[in-house]
């Protein structure tokens, strides 16, 4: 097929005076200029390598009197999405985003609902985008709390956890295990972390060291903390879950297993709880250097964590929530 235009030959030479044309124009006008001479399409797109659908659609925009005809035009559509939800639920999303700078768009969206807002995750998502395009959003930075491991010892009590071992109630199964927090350099705290593996329900304490004697004395902090009685405890072999921590289990009659060497991901649940604590807590909060007011600011956020963080684990419902949704499903 062959396509005559019926202008002057000279025409584009002539229109290109005092014009400027892109790389990807001054292409497309030699794919016309060697077309102008050959009159073959088939010929021009084998020499260019480009198809006769992409050739024809140049050819029709293609004005020898207007070369500015030749560059690309804008894809965007004529008519864009417009932003559907109302300015007091823009600032309620910021306003939870900056108070919690580590929860997403599903847990947000469920804060956001238990307001009486009827809103979706997605919606929400589109929200968070907007105000990271616009400025107002500023991811809080983050920085990197490095941990140990800790070779296994010999222990009078404890045992590895038998295969049989069910667990089914709440406080049947607490991982317990320490965390190094360094907000500044030349400052370290221990941190020590428990989560029970059904409910979810955190218990974080810090100290200056991880020793036996504050391993003791965190447990007698997570019994009182934890809502339910405990059953059974899971450690590293660190030292610090020796000795009268270990003896102080054996006094309470928990059933105390250690984990074998090199094996962090049997305790995953303890583990994603440290990089939670990390991530939505030491990475976003100016927290202090005092060990005491550490503490109470460890204890409210703790609050925040078992009561107003929803969990996706656990269906979106906070530890609190589901042990009171598996209480009541206990005395049916």
């Amino acid at each position: 097929m062959q396509i005559r235009s019926g202008k002057p030959p000279r025409a584009a030479r002539l229109a290109t005076t005092g014009v400027e044309l892109s790389r990807e124009a001054r292409v497309r006008l030699a794919w016309m200029d060697f077309y102008r001479r050959c009159q073959r399409v088939a010929h021009t797109c084998r020499h260019f390598g480009i198809s006769r659908q992409t050739f024809y659609r140049w050819h029709r925009r293609y004005d020898p009197m207007d070369l500015t005809s030749l560059e690309g035009h804008s894809h965007r559509p004529r008519h864009c999405r417009r932003p559907t939800w109302s300015f007091p639920l823009e600032e309620k999303v910021l306003t939870l985003r900056r108070q919690f700078p580590r929860w997403g768009k599903d847990k947000l969206a469920v804060l956001v609902r238990r307001e009486g807002v009827p809103v979706s995750s997605s919606m929400v998502g589109r929200i968070l985008t907007q105000l990271k395009r616009q400025g107002r959003l500023v991811e809080a930075l983050r920085s990197r709390l490095p941990g140990s491991r800790r070779a296994l010892r010999i222990r009078p009590y404890a045992v590895r956890k038998p295969k049989q071992y069910a667990v089914s109630a709440p406080g049947d199964l607490v991982e317990v295990d320490t965390m190094d927090v360094r907000p500044v350099p030349g400052v370290v705290f221990k941190q020590f972390t428990a989560r029970d593996l059904l409910s979810r329900w955190d218990v974080i304490q810090a100290h200056r060291r991880a020793t036996a004697s504050n391993a003791a004395q965190f447990l007698q902090t997570l019994q009182h903390r934890m809502p339910f009685p405990l059953r059974a405890l899971q450690v590293d072999g660190g030292s610090e879950f020796a000795a009268q921590f270990e003896q102080a289990c054996q006094q309470r009659g928990l059933h105390l297993f250690v984990l074998p060497p090199r094996s962090p991901k049997l305790n995953g649940a303890v583990e994603r709880a440290n990089r939670t604590h990390s991530e939505e807590f030491y990475q976003v909060t100016p927290c202090s250097l005092e060990l005491k007011k550490l503490n109470r600011e460890l204890r409210a956020w703790e609050r925040i964590y078992n009561t107003v963080r929803p969990h996706q684990a656990l269906g979106y419902l906070t530890p609190r929530q589901f042990l009171a949704q598996f209480s009541s499903q206990r005395k049916e």
